[in-house]
């Protein structure tokens, strides 16, 4: 009885001490300041603006926008007015582009862009000979155009030079010729003078044939007015220039035999 009664206190004494245990730490515990632990929201980003998907490859800059070739647009027009100009040049003014097509049709023409950053853009009705030409004058513009890179040299005098300056003239451009400009050549008729422009380009041109060509052939650039560009041969020119010439030579020499 004795011992029952004293593993009875033992017990009692054991709950006692585990209480006051936990309610001294569970105080302690509430004296300390707390971190609090923040769980980061997928959903949620602490960046702002609107991620960019992540990519090795270089960002390339925006072309610019190409000139399109000089032709008939067919009937691919995405302006709804226009500004029509008929096949002699005269101005028929805004209609709508159904309009446009309908005279298109009616009088077998075609369409052919101008100016497209016109308001409204410019269209012109021409025929298909109108443009063939109009492509050959713009393609031997830009072929007598200078390259970047390339000089261009111009000499101008009138039909009614005198030997001696035009012998001057004809060195000078050789000279230009060895340093490989372009030269570009204009003779002006003068009043009261019948001298034959186009035989003053074949004079100069034979004084510089064994390393010049045309660029640009004689012409008339307007009345009164003639113009050629002269440059200076490639090296594929010119050794087919030497073996044509030593050819001729050979030819000439069987001929006297």
């Amino acid at each position: 009885m004795t011992t029952f009664c004293v593993m009875k206190l033992l017990c009692q004494a054991t709950r006692n001490e585990n209480r006051y245990t936990k309610r001294f730490f569970g105080t302690l515990l509430a004296q300390m300041p707390q971190k609090r632990v923040v769980v980061p929201d997928s959903r949620k980003s602490n960046v702002f603006g609107l991620a960019q998907p992540f990519c090795t490859a270089e960002e390339s800059p925006t072309e610019p926008k190409k000139k399109a070739a000089f032709g008939s647009v067919g009937r691919r027009i995405p302006y709804r007015i226009l500004h029509v100009i008929n096949q002699d040049g005269e101005s028929l003014g805004n209609m709508h582009r159904a309009e446009a097509l309908k005279l298109m049709d009616q009088h077998d023409l075609k369409l052919v862009l101008l100016r497209e950053n016109a308001e409204p853009p410019v269209y012109r009705l021409m025929t298909g000979q109108q443009i063939h030409e109009e492509q050959l004058r713009r393609a031997e513009k830009k072929k007598a155009s200078p390259k970047p890179g390339v000089v261009q040299k111009e000499l101008s005098f009138s039909s009614a030079i005198a030997k001696n300056d035009l012998e001057t003239k004809t060195k000078q451009i050789a000279q230009w010729i060895e340093k490989k400009y372009h030269v570009k050549v204009t003779i002006r008729q003068a009043k009261g003078s019948d001298t034959d422009m186009f035989m003053l380009f074949d004079q100069i041109f034979e004084t510089v044939s064994e390393k010049a060509t045309y660029l640009s052939k004689p012409k008339v650039a307007r009345e009164g007015v003639n113009t050629c560009i002269l440059r200076h041969m490639s090296d594929k020119e010119l050794k087919a220039h030497q073996k044509m010439e030593n050819q001729k030579n050979s030819s000439v020499k069987k001929d006297e035999n």
